[in-house]
């Protein structure tokens, strides 16, 4: 059967091909008689999966300061086109270092941009007006808004002697002292240790500020009574779920404690790439986590190791696919030159494209989407996560320097063939699926023109070199 393609410019940095026509349609010979059939993709729209994903929406730093609500605000249009159903934001609240702040370091829970403490009214991303104004359109678009929650540590209280450290600590957290707004003031009680605890841990964030979980009075104030942290968050602040910050300082009945309270969707960091430490995790909790195994799996077979094989291991998508939170990319990971910490650029969209194929919810990094080079190439992998990544998914084939995987669909979903590969040269190989006598087409358009599966499924795929492709049917005009 002879093909005639019709090329098309995609502006994908690593791997771009150019031409004049962006139509990705192709026209087929059906016989000798050169009757033909125009061979389109499917619309993807059409297959709508009921999934989504996450944008984490800011890096280390971001700049402008004062300015970054506002400028988030004026992003949500574009997100919530490409297929984003949530926002997880910073930390929100007033930290010590003011308007330097990234929040990591709380001081006050219920200042959001409003009193002038620690040399600022304005948060580091500006005020509670612009913040509500942000919430307000992320609902009016249908996208939540994840609070990110720092419960463990505070910072920027005043200093008074502590009896139970016998000297003087930065306990004292009052209308004076790093907690303008009144509400949940604190001193050494409220710390460990204490006079109903003496735990402590002196290898945790801020050992002297570790909140005590276990008195009732900080209880209340987190998450029980009705202006808790958690229920002001919720009611009047407009948040519609949480990321919970370094999870390993406090005790895993916590974050239970505070979804049996509140609910809503749930997120924790907890920075351990053994898959069976995070399943324990999700067991004790019933919050999802982020996927760290998977994270180190991916830049382990893409960076450290170079060896696809590794994908086999074990992750938390495996057991607890609806729990799982995938990334590529973080604040944290992204934040120094680490390589064991972080995926190399050249390897980011294969990763991406590994997690926004299979189970998982995945994240979408602030910095990683606003790239210009990543930016069309991780929109189409979200339109492709949204519609065609549903059913069970099977690895077909694995060696060092290719992945092969198929995501079944369902009864009314064709389901997708994903195909990675790390090599310097363009691969191709047979695969089995259940596609039989069909056109089909790599919907990433790092491929070109349509391929035929014969009357048992089986087909000739193709990956470009260093990079991938992500197959499905197509359909005839």
């Amino acid at each position: 059967m002879k093909k005639i393609y019709r090329f098309f410019c995609f502006g994908l940095a690593i791997m771009a091909s150019c031409s004049s026509d962006d139509d990705q349609s192709v026209v087929a010979d059906t016989n000798d008689n050169t009757q033909k059939e125009i061979i389109s993709p499917i619309e993807l729209s059409d297959y709508d999966n009921g999934s989504g994903v996450m944008m984490q929406t800011f890096y280390w730093d971001v700049e402008p300061r004062g300015e970054w609500w506002t400028n988030l605000s004026g992003k949500i249009d574009d997100w919530a086109e490409s297929g984003v159903d949530r926002l997880w934001l910073p930390v929100a609240t007033k930290g010590a270092s003011g308007g330097y702040s990234m929040g990591y370091d709380p001081s006050d829970y219920f200042d959001f941009g409003e009193f002038d403490q620690h040399g600022t009214v304005e948060t580091r991303f500006g005020s509670r007006q612009e913040l509500e104004t942000l919430i307000e359109k992320a609902h009016g678009k249908g996208l939540e808004v994840i609070a990110d929650i720092v419960i463990n540590h505070n910072s920027g209280g005043g200093e008074e002697y502590n009896p139970y450290r016998d000297k003087n600590t930065y306990t004292l957290f009052d209308e004076l002292h790093g907690n303008a707004s009144g509400m949940f003031n604190r001193n050494f009680e409220n710390f460990y240790p204490n006079s109903t605890s003496n735990y402590d841990d002196g290898s945790l964030f801020y050992a002297e500020q570790n909140l005590d979980h276990n008195q009732e009075y900080v209880q209340n104030w987190l998450w029980k009574s009705e202006n808790s942290v958690a229920k002001y968050y919720k009611n009047v602040m407009g948040f519609d779920g949480w990321r919970f910050d370094y999870v390993l300082g406090y005790e895993p009945w916590v974050v239970k404690a505070w979804l049996d309270e509140v609910g809503g969707f749930s997120v924790s960091e907890l920075w351990d790439g053994n898959a069976d430490v995070l399943s324990q995790y999700v067991d004790q909790t019933g919050s999802g986590v982020f996927d760290f195994a998977t994270f180190y799996k991916l830049e382990e077979a893409m960076d450290r190791f170079d060896d696809l094989t590794v994908l086999e291991g074990k992750m938390l998508w495996k057991t607890h696919p609806d729990k799982s939170v995938t990334f590529a990319a973080n604040h944290d990971t992204e934040k120094d030159e680490n390589e064991d910490n972080r995926i190399a650029d050249e390897n980011k969209l294969k990763a991406y494209a590994y997690i926004l194929t299979h189970p998982g919810y995945p994240t979408i990094f602030y910095s990683d989407y606003e790239n210009e080079a990543f930016k069309e190439p991780l929109k189409q992998l979200v339109q492709i996560h949204n519609s065609l990544a549903i059913g069970d998914a099977e690895v077909l084939y694995v060696d060092n320097d290719e992945y092969i995987m198929k995501r079944a669909g369902t009864d009314d979903n064709p389901g997708l063939i994903l195909y990675i590969n790390t090599s310097g040269n363009t691969k191709k190989r047979t695969i089995k699926s259940a596609w039989n006598n069909s056109y089909l087409m790599d919907y990433t358009k790092n491929v070109h023109g349509s391929i035929t599966s014969d009357e048992n499924g089986e087909a000739l795929i193709e990956a470009p070199a260093n990079g991938y492709s992500i197959w499905s049917i197509a359909k005839v005009n």
